[in-house]
């Protein structure tokens, strides 16, 4: 566990340092409104930084595409992973989160990458 501690707290100090201001909403499903059908949405925004870089041709693939973004997040820095149902806001964009891969050390999660479309 002193393995996954010392990790954590280097990711988190390399994120401060190189990281820039982003926030992550939460979206969970509201309530349904049977008239329309459809159903409200609740957003909840945590902001924290984080290093955003670009793709590289090498990991376009059929779910990567050459315009999306990656972002890296200390773990440390949120209560809850985000999913690919959330969005993430950078400078007043909204990204849609495709991909989420944690990294762990002793089942503990160290950062989450996190491939964005704008």
């Amino acid at each position: 566990m002193a393995l996954a501690d010392a990790l954590g707290k280097a990711a988190a100090n390399a994120v401060k340092s190189l990281g820039a201001d982003v926030t992550i909403r939460y979206v969970s499903a509201g309530t349904y409104n049977t008239t329309t059908g459809l159903s409200a949405e609740t957003t909840a925004d945590t902001s924290v930084k984080g290093v955003v870089e670009a793709i590289t041709r090498s990991e376009v693939n059929d779910l990567v595409q050459a315009t999306d973004k990656r972002l890296i997040v200390a773990a440390s820095d949120l209560d809850t992973a985000p999913g690919t149902k959330d969005r993430v806001v950078i400078e007043s964009v909204v990204y849609q989160i495709i991909q989420v891969l944690t990294n762990e050390q002793d089942n503990t999660a160290i950062t989450h990458e996190m491939v964005l479309r704008g």
